[in-house]
Protein backbone atom coordinates (compact mmCIF):
# COMPACT_ATOMS: atom_id res chain seq x y z
CA UNK A 1 0.00 0.00 0.00
CA UNK A 2 1.33 3.44 -0.85
CA UNK A 3 0.59 7.02 -0.10
CA UNK A 4 2.01 10.38 -0.98
CA UNK A 5 3.64 8.63 -3.88
CA UNK A 6 5.87 6.63 -1.54
CA UNK A 7 5.77 3.20 -0.05
CA UNK A 8 4.18 2.60 3.29
CA UNK A 9 6.59 2.47 6.23
CA UNK A 10 8.78 -0.62 5.99
CA UNK A 11 9.07 -3.20 8.73
CA UNK A 12 12.48 -1.78 9.69
CA UNK A 13 11.16 1.77 10.02
CA UNK A 14 8.27 0.51 12.16
CA UNK A 15 10.66 -1.47 14.36
CA UNK A 16 12.96 1.57 14.59
CA UNK A 17 10.10 3.83 15.60
CA UNK A 18 8.91 1.34 18.21
CA UNK A 19 12.42 0.97 19.67
CA UNK A 20 12.78 4.76 19.83
CA UNK A 21 9.46 4.99 21.65
CA UNK A 22 10.55 2.29 24.12
CA UNK A 23 13.82 4.14 24.76
CA UNK A 24 11.90 7.33 25.52
CA UNK A 25 9.51 5.40 27.78
CA UNK A 26 12.50 4.09 29.75
CA UNK A 27 13.88 7.62 30.07
CA UNK A 28 10.48 8.84 31.21
CA UNK A 29 10.17 5.99 33.73
CA UNK A 30 13.57 6.89 35.14
CA UNK A 31 12.42 10.48 35.63
CA UNK A 32 9.10 9.47 37.19
CA UNK A 33 10.31 6.64 39.42
CA UNK A 34 13.81 7.92 40.20
CA UNK A 35 12.75 8.41 43.81
CA UNK A 36 10.65 5.24 44.00
CA UNK A 37 6.91 4.72 44.06
CA UNK A 38 6.52 7.04 47.04
CA UNK A 39 8.19 9.88 45.15
CA UNK A 40 6.06 9.19 42.09
CA UNK A 41 2.87 9.16 44.14
CA UNK A 42 3.84 12.44 45.75
CA UNK A 43 4.52 14.02 42.35
CA UNK A 44 1.11 13.05 40.93
CA UNK A 45 -1.24 16.06 40.72
CA UNK A 46 -4.23 15.81 43.06
CA UNK A 47 -6.45 18.24 41.16
CA UNK A 48 -8.93 16.29 38.98
CA UNK A 49 -9.00 19.22 36.53
CA UNK A 50 -5.41 18.31 35.60
CA UNK A 51 -6.62 15.02 34.13
CA UNK A 52 -9.75 16.53 32.58
CA UNK A 53 -7.64 19.19 30.84
CA UNK A 54 -5.16 16.48 29.78
CA UNK A 55 -7.94 14.48 28.10
CA UNK A 56 -9.18 17.65 26.37
CA UNK A 57 -5.60 18.31 25.19
CA UNK A 58 -5.36 14.76 23.86
CA UNK A 59 -8.56 15.19 21.85
CA UNK A 60 -7.59 18.46 20.14
CA UNK A 61 -5.90 16.73 17.19
CA UNK A 62 -8.60 14.13 16.36
CA UNK A 63 -11.40 16.66 16.91
CA UNK A 64 -9.69 19.18 14.63
CA UNK A 65 -9.15 16.52 11.96
CA UNK A 66 -12.75 15.35 12.29
CA UNK A 67 -14.06 18.89 11.72
CA UNK A 68 -11.92 19.13 8.58
CA UNK A 69 -12.76 15.75 7.06
CA UNK A 70 -16.41 16.06 8.05
CA UNK A 71 -16.61 19.07 5.74
CA UNK A 72 -14.42 17.60 2.99
CA UNK A 73 -15.90 14.10 2.90
CA UNK A 74 -19.01 14.21 5.12
CA UNK A 75 -17.04 11.85 7.35
CA UNK A 76 -19.44 9.84 9.55
CA UNK A 77 -19.08 9.67 13.32
CA UNK A 78 -17.48 6.24 12.92
CA UNK A 79 -14.56 7.97 11.22
CA UNK A 80 -13.56 9.54 14.55
CA UNK A 81 -12.21 6.15 15.66
CA UNK A 82 -10.04 6.04 12.53
CA UNK A 83 -8.69 9.50 13.38
CA UNK A 84 -7.87 8.34 16.91
CA UNK A 85 -5.97 5.38 15.44
CA UNK A 86 -4.21 7.77 13.06
CA UNK A 87 -2.96 9.82 16.02
CA UNK A 88 -1.83 6.73 17.92
CA UNK A 89 0.09 5.45 14.89
CA UNK A 90 1.85 8.80 14.50
CA UNK A 91 2.76 8.94 18.17
CA UNK A 92 3.62 5.35 19.04
CA UNK A 93 4.91 3.84 15.78
CA UNK A 94 6.43 6.51 13.52
CA UNK A 95 5.70 10.06 12.49
CA UNK A 96 3.31 10.11 9.48
CA UNK A 97 2.51 6.40 9.89
CA UNK A 98 -0.93 7.63 10.91
CA UNK A 99 -1.41 9.38 7.57
CA UNK A 100 -0.57 6.11 5.81
CA UNK A 101 -3.15 4.28 7.93
CA UNK A 102 -5.84 6.94 7.44
CA UNK A 103 -5.25 7.06 3.68
CA UNK A 104 -5.63 3.26 3.54
CA UNK A 105 -8.79 3.47 5.65
CA UNK A 106 -10.31 6.13 3.38
CA UNK A 107 -9.24 4.35 0.17
CA UNK A 108 -11.01 1.19 1.36
CA UNK A 109 -14.20 3.28 1.47
CA UNK A 110 -14.06 4.52 -2.12
CA UNK A 111 -17.84 5.01 -2.19
CA UNK A 112 -17.44 7.68 0.51
CA UNK A 113 -14.08 9.09 -0.61
CA UNK A 114 -13.41 8.70 -4.36
CA UNK A 115 -9.90 10.27 -4.24
CA UNK A 116 -8.55 10.53 -0.67
CA UNK A 117 -4.88 11.01 -1.55
CA UNK A 118 -5.01 14.75 -2.31
CA UNK A 119 -7.08 15.66 0.74
CA UNK A 120 -4.99 13.63 3.22
CA UNK A 121 -1.79 15.09 1.74
CA UNK A 122 -3.05 18.69 1.81
CA UNK A 123 -4.44 18.44 5.34
CA UNK A 124 -1.14 17.00 6.58
CA UNK A 125 0.96 19.70 4.89
CA UNK A 126 -1.32 22.50 6.11
CA UNK A 127 -1.13 21.07 9.63
CA UNK A 128 2.67 21.26 9.45
CA UNK A 129 2.56 24.83 8.12
CA UNK A 130 0.15 25.91 10.86
CA UNK A 131 2.41 24.23 13.41
CA UNK A 132 5.37 26.19 12.07
CA UNK A 133 3.46 29.48 12.35
CA UNK A 134 2.38 28.79 15.94
CA UNK A 135 5.93 27.69 16.81
CA UNK A 136 7.36 30.98 15.54
CA UNK A 137 4.71 32.95 17.45
CA UNK A 138 5.45 31.10 20.70
CA UNK A 139 9.21 31.50 20.24
CA UNK A 140 8.70 35.25 19.71
CA UNK A 141 6.55 35.47 22.85
CA UNK A 142 9.04 33.40 24.86
CA UNK A 143 12.15 35.36 23.81
CA UNK A 144 11.79 38.14 26.44
CA UNK A 145 11.62 35.47 29.16
CA UNK A 146 14.28 33.19 27.65
CA UNK A 147 16.83 35.95 27.05
CA UNK A 148 18.38 35.53 30.50
CA UNK A 149 17.20 32.03 31.36
CA UNK A 150 18.57 30.19 28.31
CA UNK A 151 22.37 29.54 28.12
CA UNK A 152 24.18 31.02 25.06
CA UNK A 153 24.87 27.63 23.46
CA UNK A 154 21.22 26.65 23.79
CA UNK A 155 20.22 30.05 22.43
CA UNK A 156 22.26 29.36 19.29
CA UNK A 157 20.48 26.03 18.88
CA UNK A 158 17.20 27.90 19.21
CA UNK A 159 18.18 30.25 16.39
CA UNK A 160 19.05 27.30 14.16
CA UNK A 161 15.77 25.60 15.06
CA UNK A 162 13.79 28.69 14.07
CA UNK A 163 15.73 28.81 10.80
CA UNK A 164 14.84 25.20 10.06
CA UNK A 165 11.16 25.88 10.81
CA UNK A 166 11.15 28.77 8.32
CA UNK A 167 13.14 26.83 5.70
CA UNK A 168 10.77 23.84 5.79
CA UNK A 169 7.79 26.12 5.19
CA UNK A 170 9.12 28.02 2.18
CA UNK A 171 8.93 25.27 -0.50
CA UNK A 172 5.22 24.70 0.20
CA UNK A 173 4.50 28.42 -0.02
CA UNK A 174 6.57 28.99 -3.18
CA UNK A 175 5.28 25.95 -5.06
CA UNK A 176 1.74 25.95 -3.63
CA UNK A 177 0.05 25.46 -7.01
CA UNK A 178 2.08 22.32 -7.70
CA UNK A 179 1.98 20.91 -4.19
CA UNK A 180 -1.67 21.26 -3.21
CA UNK A 181 -4.69 19.52 -4.70
CA UNK A 182 -7.59 21.23 -2.89
CA UNK A 183 -9.02 24.62 -3.95
CA UNK A 184 -7.51 27.74 -2.41
CA UNK A 185 -10.62 28.56 -0.36
CA UNK A 186 -10.69 25.06 1.15
CA UNK A 187 -6.99 25.29 1.96
CA UNK A 188 -7.43 28.56 3.86
CA UNK A 189 -10.34 27.11 5.81
CA UNK A 190 -8.32 24.00 6.73
CA UNK A 191 -5.39 26.19 7.76
CA UNK A 192 -7.72 28.24 10.00
CA UNK A 193 -9.02 25.07 11.68
CA UNK A 194 -5.46 23.89 12.30
CA UNK A 195 -4.55 27.28 13.78
CA UNK A 196 -7.59 27.16 16.08
CA UNK A 197 -6.72 23.60 17.11
CA UNK A 198 -3.10 24.51 17.84
CA UNK A 199 -4.17 27.60 19.77
CA UNK A 200 -6.52 25.49 21.88
CA UNK A 201 -3.75 22.93 22.45
CA UNK A 202 -1.27 25.62 23.54
CA UNK A 203 -3.86 27.03 25.95
CA UNK A 204 -4.73 23.60 27.35
CA UNK A 205 -1.12 22.47 27.82
CA UNK A 206 -0.42 25.68 29.76
CA UNK A 207 -3.45 24.94 31.97
CA UNK A 208 -2.29 21.35 32.47
CA UNK A 209 1.21 22.42 33.52
CA UNK A 210 -0.12 25.18 35.77
CA UNK A 211 -2.54 22.77 37.47
CA UNK A 212 0.28 20.27 37.94
CA UNK A 213 2.66 22.91 39.28
CA UNK A 214 0.79 26.04 40.47
CA UNK A 215 4.01 27.94 41.19
CA UNK A 216 5.02 27.74 37.51
CA UNK A 217 5.34 31.33 36.27
CA UNK A 218 4.32 32.86 32.95
CA UNK A 219 7.92 32.98 31.72
CA UNK A 220 8.47 29.28 32.37
CA UNK A 221 5.16 28.45 30.69
CA UNK A 222 6.12 30.40 27.58
CA UNK A 223 9.60 28.84 27.38
CA UNK A 224 8.22 25.32 27.87
CA UNK A 225 5.44 25.87 25.32
CA UNK A 226 7.92 27.15 22.73
CA UNK A 227 10.27 24.21 23.44
CA UNK A 228 7.42 21.73 23.12
CA UNK A 229 6.41 23.15 19.75
CA UNK A 230 10.02 23.13 18.50
CA UNK A 231 10.37 19.46 19.43
CA UNK A 232 7.03 18.87 17.72
CA UNK A 233 8.51 20.12 14.44
CA UNK A 234 10.97 17.19 14.30
CA UNK A 235 9.97 14.96 11.35
CA UNK A 236 9.45 11.19 11.54
CA UNK A 237 9.89 11.10 15.33
CA UNK A 238 7.27 9.17 17.32
CA UNK A 239 5.95 10.31 20.70
CA UNK A 240 7.21 13.88 20.61
CA UNK A 241 5.73 14.55 24.06
CA UNK A 242 7.90 11.77 25.47
CA UNK A 243 10.92 13.20 23.68
CA UNK A 244 10.17 16.66 25.04
CA UNK A 245 9.79 15.23 28.55
CA UNK A 246 13.22 13.57 28.28
CA UNK A 247 14.77 16.82 27.01
CA UNK A 248 13.20 18.72 29.90
CA UNK A 249 14.65 16.29 32.43
CA UNK A 250 18.10 16.74 30.88
CA UNK A 251 17.83 20.53 30.85
CA UNK A 252 16.29 21.34 34.23
CA UNK A 253 17.20 18.28 36.25
CA UNK A 254 15.38 15.22 37.45
CA UNK A 255 14.48 16.67 40.85
CA UNK A 256 12.90 19.85 39.53
CA UNK A 257 9.12 20.13 39.80
CA UNK A 258 8.85 21.35 36.24
CA UNK A 259 10.44 18.20 34.82
CA UNK A 260 8.09 16.08 36.94
CA UNK A 261 4.91 17.75 35.69
CA UNK A 262 6.08 17.60 32.05
CA UNK A 263 6.97 13.91 32.48
CA UNK A 264 3.61 13.12 34.11
CA UNK A 265 1.77 14.90 31.30
CA UNK A 266 3.64 12.82 28.71
CA UNK A 267 3.03 9.63 30.70
CA UNK A 268 -0.70 10.34 30.91
CA UNK A 269 -0.81 10.79 27.13
CA UNK A 270 0.93 7.43 26.73
CA UNK A 271 -1.62 5.82 29.08
CA UNK A 272 -4.44 7.19 26.90
CA UNK A 273 -2.72 5.76 23.80
CA UNK A 274 -2.46 2.34 25.45
CA UNK A 275 -6.05 2.41 26.75
CA UNK A 276 -7.48 3.26 23.34
CA UNK A 277 -5.27 0.66 21.65
CA UNK A 278 -6.65 -1.95 24.07
CA UNK A 279 -10.25 -0.86 23.37
CA UNK A 280 -9.75 -0.99 19.60
CA UNK A 281 -8.04 -4.38 19.91
CA UNK A 282 -10.94 -5.80 21.94
CA UNK A 283 -13.44 -4.43 19.41
CA UNK A 284 -11.56 -6.11 16.56
CA UNK A 285 -11.43 -9.37 18.53
CA UNK A 286 -15.16 -9.26 19.27
CA UNK A 287 -15.99 -8.75 15.58
CA UNK A 288 -14.21 -12.03 14.77
CA UNK A 289 -16.41 -14.07 17.11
Amino acid sequence: MSTYGAAAPSRWSTVGGTLLTLAMVLGLARALFGEGLAGFSQALPRDPWFYIASVALYLTVPVGDFVIFRRLWRLPAAGFAALLKKGIANEVVLGYAGEVYFYSWAKARAQMVPAPFGAVKDVSILSALAGNVVTLLLVALALPFAYRAVPPDLGLSLVWSVGVVIATSLPFLIFARRVFSLPKGARWWIFAVHMARLGAAAFLVAIVWRLGLPELGLGSLMILSAGRMLVGRLPLVPNKDLLFANFTVLLVGQDAGVSAVVAITAAFTLVLHLALTLVFGLQALMRKF
